[in-house]
């Protein structure tokens, strides 16, 4: 009995031990690095990213408890230094009341914005953000192309889990678990989905091959943390 007890002691503990090491932020466990996972933010600084069109990350941007957060409108948004062509990203965030960001996938820095030519995967505040009125402007969305549904999406002030996948022009993206889009890049599908949106006139648009990641300034207080990536 006693050895019996034993056992389902160090069941419970390693149980536990396993959930904490699976718990623990940006981080790397060794299967993903096994796999060739990269982190692109170790919780501590701002390494890997700046300003778009800057050499830094500005005052409006700071880390707090292990997450990147933009603490006051005017931050700027945020690019990588680096560029990717075919990859699996993983992104955990956090919008406030209200709130409204995105995140930017082949990205330059040739327009004059951020999102001049990148397509973004839209962070909302589904509730209460003033831009909750069109289905594809919701938490998840192909911003302004392909909707997202309700199932995918948390309240504002909890934690989402955003995975953007894109090999070989397929684009693939799921929030918390539930895919929101799957497209591939350049087909007449992906063409009428441009034509019908805001970008239909937005020369470049999508039309790069590989480019920067990229976080908004939208003016409302967001955060980030467990940015990773795989190359494809």
């Amino acid at each position: 009995m006693m050895k019996a007890l034993t056992a389902i002691a160090a069941t419970i503990y390693l149980a536990g031990t396993a959930t904490v090491q699976a718990a623990q932020d940006n981080t790397l466990t060794a299967e993903e690095s096994a796999a060739g996972w990269q982190l692109l933010f170790d919780g501590q600084s701002f390494t890997g990213w700046r300003n778009y069109r800057e050499k830094q990350v500005g005052d409006g941007w700071t880390i707090e408890e292990g997450a990147m957060k933009l603490a006051e409108a005017g931050g700027g948004d945020l690019i990588s230094d680096k560029t990717w062509e075919n990859f699996d990203f993983l992104i955990d965030w956090k919008i406030s009341e209200a709130g409204n960001s995105g995140i930017f996938i082949l990205a330059d820095e040739t327009g004059k914005y951020i999102y001049s030519h990148a397509p973004e995967i839209q962070i909302l505040d589904n509730e209460k953000a003033h831009d909750n009125k069109t289905d594809t402007h919701l938490a998840g969305s192909l911003y302004d192309m392909v909707a997202v549904h309700s199932s995918a999406s948390k309240p504002a002030g909890e934690w989402n889990t955003t995975r953007i996948k894109l090999n070989d022009n397929l684009l693939q993206v799921w929030q918390n678990d539930v895919m929101t889009t799957n497209v591939v890049i350049g087909t007449s599908t992906w063409k009428n989905l441009v034509a019908a949106s805001k970008f239909a006139d937005w020369e470049g648009f999508a039309a790069n091959s590989s480019g920067h990641l990229g976080l908004q300034d939208h003016g409302n207080t967001v955060w980030f943390k467990n940015i990773k990536i795989k190359e494809l």
